[in-house]
């Protein structure tokens, strides 16, 4: 009977109970809650007031510094390209003016037939006859891979894609099939002619091509064309359309316009003259 006695006389844990009065007493000497959390907010948005205006004040400050260097970098990025295009404009006009003292030494050279012919040959000279033009673009659809093609053993992959090795078989097969000059996109190539990849644009002569690749090729218009396409290379650049979708397309012309090639050198060849034949005999 005591315990029941005790349960019903302390039915409220007696924790309960401080928790309770302690609750009361804060009530009676502190604030309330609710305005303490209204006062915290209240510093909370003034700090961070304080903070966006000290900052928006900061940038204000540096933005004319900023808006200066950024001008004076326009400028130095500006007068850059002016004189980066005034070079490139000097180098094309150097390469115009070699190019005319070659072709006009080649005149006075020897005889005129003989010159007139190493100049078309060597590229120095510009040209124009009947001859063929052939188009070689890319896949529609080209992709940037591809497993299992057989041009991987040349170091390419399924892209559908035009590779300077394509280029450099039908220009070879051009040169093999009889013509007399040849060109690409206007670039005019000759025995030092060089035509390689950079990623993945193709260069020729150091100078980057675009799609379409437009190949101009003096010669016996219909001859040419069908010894090309009878030969290896045309054969292959016909494989290249029917199994990776190389789109190509070849056709003769009456008067093809071939320009010279911009600079001709010749690093090791020398001129062949009487003293020289007699200074070969003397040491014979």
């Amino acid at each position: 009977m005591s315990l029941l006695t005790n349960v019903m006389d302390h039915s409220l844990d007696e924790g309960y109970a401080e928790a309770a009065a302690r609750k009361k007493a804060e009530g009676a000497g502190g604030m309330p809650r609710t305005l303490r959390a209204k006062l915290g907010l209240a510093a909370g948005l003034v700090l961070a007031a304080l903070v966006v205006t000290v900052g928006a004040a900061q940038a204000r400050i540096a933005a004319p510094a900023v808006a200066k260097e950024r001008e004076e970098l326009i400028d130095r990025i500006d007068q850059e390209t002016t004189a980066a295009d005034k070079l490139e404009d000097s180098v094309d006009e150097l390469r115009a003016d070699v190019g005319a003292r070659q072709r006009e030494a080649l005149k006075h050279s020897g005889g005129s037939d003989q010159s007139e012919l190493v100049g078309i040959l060597s590229g120095a000279t510009a040209v124009h006859g009947p001859g063929v033009k052939l188009v070689v673009n890319d896949a529609k659809e080209a992709s940037t891979g591809g497993e299992g093609d057989p041009r991987e053993s040349a170091g390419f992959s399924d892209t559908g894609r035009v590779r300077d090795r394509d280029l450099q078989r039908v220009v070879n097969g051009l040169w093999e099939s009889g013509a007399e000059a040849v060109s690409i996109n206007g670039q005019r190539l000759t025995a030092l002619s060089a035509i390689r990849a950079a990623g993945d644009a193709i260069l020729v002569d150091n100078r980057p091509l675009v799609p379409p690749y437009t190949v101009l090729a003096v010669g016996d218009g219909g001859e040419l064309s069908t010894r090309f396409q009878n030969s290896a290379d045309g054969l292959y650049l016909h494989a290249l359309q029917e199994n990776y979708g190389i789109r190509t397309g070849i056709s003769t012309a009456d008067d093809l316009r071939l320009p010279a090639a911009p600079s001709v050198i010749v690093r090791t060849a020398q001129p062949h003259t009487e003293k020289s034949e007699q200074t070969e005999k003397g040491t014979s």
